[in-house]
């Protein structure tokens, strides 16, 4: 696809496939980190005469043939040697590949051939400036005997690759490993690429994911936080340590050309997906001798500054109860829901569970409630399979369903009202051309009055040619005619995946995500004055850590902020209130221990209950980068702060 550039890794693979867009930039930011690493090592030691690279759990990588035969590329002269370490039938697999492809053995300089002292020894490729070992890296005295044999200095400046290799290792061997090459290299820097913060319900799944493979994460409860990653290494002797998230890392260390290039390669629009993976794996520098006098990592000028905070202080917790086990079918995301009446709730479209596997989905659904219990579900399966749409009331109880899309390269272009049956649950769709085509999708559309007309006011989401739109758009809902509002004030930046609600004829806009790809926290208000609308910013204390893909509800002046996704703080959103007055801010934590699954807050809908003093949460969670798909299992009832 383009993402990076590798013509050897073909020779390596048995097949080749096609991947979702969401894990080719899983592994493109894994890549561009590594191979970020490896520049500033060449840079900072192009004085010297003599490099070496160890590559500890190397498995099919073509670093070397990358390093010696990519004119453009990562070239670099003859005094880079490269080691390569994994077990012995990996590496003889490997050199059995390099022999029989003649682009691979070509690049060989001086190979020595087998046979003699080193057939049954641990050398299993022995050339000038490449060599691949034979050995168990839990086994340290081994390795450094099979590294020692075959001649690698150990006061040469050396660059030490581990990528996801060190986690499946038991603590202890891995912390040896650690401790044996601050010893033994004087001049180095160690890299280390994997797995961190197993505590959120991203975590969950990731870690679940890979006992379920028999390939558990060994070290990850025992270095959750990337603060236990770095005292493990300066704990080992090492002299400097730096450690960022892959989200700290792309924003820092990726141009905006680079990124803006990735955009043009793939339709993408799992964002939510992208940052979760990203801030759960790491990348780590330690650096030993001449090396530590110079910071690694370095921050790209251009790049705009980003910081990883710990969460904002809580000021309580409130709990969260699963609805009755009989409700199944919201199992879902990138839907819509709305409260009809007290007793009805309609969700509409989205991705999720169905005829045993996952799609998007063609039905409509209705909770009900009877007898105190919301335990009824009516489904029918008229929707026409668009998600990431909007959801917005019309007069007499109807409902308008606006923009969403089928793909992020097929956008819906007309409109539905959904006319809903509240005695039986049946509902029924007409579809209507309103005219302007609005192919948007991850926008807003709010309900709102001005002079006593009111207005669908649709605002932000995303389009094939725009990342993030910005022109604020009115329907009259009486005529449902597109009409021209005058609006004042300064027009909040453009952005998708923020949440929209009604609040005293206006509305409020809470977060989002903006076209440079990163969370906001903003809140703005639209506030209707006379014969026009006026924005307004609400400045919070303390202010909002950015978020998006949350939803929102207004109580009195009190905005409640729930879940979503945010990469400027560790862990996830629970639910947050915001005084619409004072602009004060106070956080909850969301207490799922109530529940059997790990409750996803990203992707999901929310409806306000007030009458029972809590918000059901709807469906929810997504496609966990390659560990599957992870919804949630049931509907949520969440309690409200005992201060509302």
């Amino acid at each position: 696809m383009g993402y990076f550039s590798d013509p050897f890794q073909r020779y390596f693979v048995s097949r080749t496939c096609r991947r979702s867009p969401l894990i080719h930039r899983g592994y493109c930011v894994r890549a561009q980190a590594v191979a970020h690493c490896l520049q500033e090592f060449l840079q900072d030691t192009a004085h010297c005469p003599q490099r070496q690279v160890l590559s500890l759990g190397c498995g099919f990588d073509s670093l070397y043939f990358r390093l010696t035969g990519v004119p453009a590329g990562l070239r670099v002269s003859g005094t880079t040697c490269i080691w390569e370490v994994d077990f012995p039938a990996v590496v003889k697999r490997k050199r059995l590949q390099i022999d029989q492809t003649e682009a691979l053995r070509s690049l060989l300089r001086d190979v020595t051939p087998p046979g003699g002292a080193n057939e049954s020894g641990s050398i299993v490729l022995d050339s000038q400036d490449y060599r691949l070992i034979g050995v168990d890296l839990s086994d340290v005295a081994a390795l450094d005997s099979a590294l020692n044999g075959a001649g690698l200095r150990w006061d040469c400046p050396t660059l030490i690759l581990a990528e996801v290799v060190l986690c499946y290792m038991d603590p202890t061997r891995s912390e040896a490993v650690i401790g044996w090459a601050a010893q033994r290299f004087l001049h180095s820097r160690f890299v280390l690429y994997e797995q961190f913060f197993p505590e959120d319900a991203f975590g969950q799944v990731m870690v679940s994911h890979f006992e379920a493979l028999n390939s558990a994460l060994r070290s990850v409860s025992v270095y959750p936080r990337l603060q236990d990653q770095e005292q493990r290494f300066l704990r080992k002797g090492w002299q400097s340590c730096r450690v960022l998230d892959m989200n700290e890392f792309s924003a820092s260390c990726v141009p905006e050309s680079e990124k803006m290039r990735l955009d043009s390669l793939e339709q993408f629009d799992e964002f939510e997906e992208i940052h979760l993976k990203c801030s759960h794996y790491f990348i780590l520098v330690a650096s030993q001798g001449d090396l530590a006098a110079v910071p690694a990592l370095r921050p790209l000028s251009g790049c705009a500054e980003f910081e990883v905070l710990p969460a904002p202080a809580c000021s309580g917790a409130v709990l969260a109860k699963p609805l009755s086990s009989d409700v199944l079918g919201l199992r879902r995301f990138g839907h819509r829901s709305f409260i009809v009446s007290s007793q009805f709730i309609v969700t509409t479209g989205g991705f999720g569970e169905g005829t045993g596997k996952h799609h998007r989905l063609e039905d409509i659904h209705v909770l009900l409630q009877e007898e105190e219990a919301w335990s009824r579900e009516v489904t029918s399966s008229q929707w026409d399979g668009r998600l990431l749409h909007s959801l917005a009331p019309l007069t007499g109880g109807d409902l308008l369903v606006l923009g969403g899309r089928f793909s992020p390269s097929r956008p819906a272009v007309d409109a539905m009202i959904l006319t809903c049956e509240k005695a039986t649950g049946a509902v029924t769709i007409t579809r209507r051309d309103l005219s302007l085509e609005l192919r948007r999708w991850r926008h807003s559309a709010t309900r709102v009055c001005l002079c006593g007309r009111f207005y669908v006011f649709v605002f932000g989401g995303r389009s094939i040619d725009f990342s993030a739109l910005q022109d604020p758009v009115f329907l009259d809902i009486e005529s449902l005619s597109w009409d021209q509002v005058s609006v004042m004030g300064v027009t909040p930046l453009g952005c998708h995946s923020h949440s929209s609600c009604e609040w005293e004829g206006g509305a409020v806009i809470s977060g989002g995500l903006l076209g440079s790809g990163t969370p906001t926290g903003s809140i703005t208000v639209l506030k209707p004055a006379g014969s026009h609308f006026f924005w307004e910013r609400l400045d919070t204390t303390p202010p909002l850590t950015p978020r998006y893909s949350h939803s929102s509800h207004v109580i009195g002046h009190k905005l409640l902020l729930v879940g979503g996704v945010w990469i400027h703080a560790r862990g996830s959103p629970g639910l947050t209130m915001v005084d619409l007055i004072t602009g004060h801010v106070c956080e909850f934590h969301i207490d799922s221990t109530a529940l059997e699954w790990p409750l996803m807050l990203h992707g999901h809908s929310s409806v306000l209950l007030p009458d029972m003093r809590c918000v059901a949460i709807l469906g929810g969670g997504g496609t966990c980068f390659s560990f599957g798909t992870h919804l949630n299992a049931r509907p949520v009832m969440l309690e409200l702060p005992p201060t509302m």
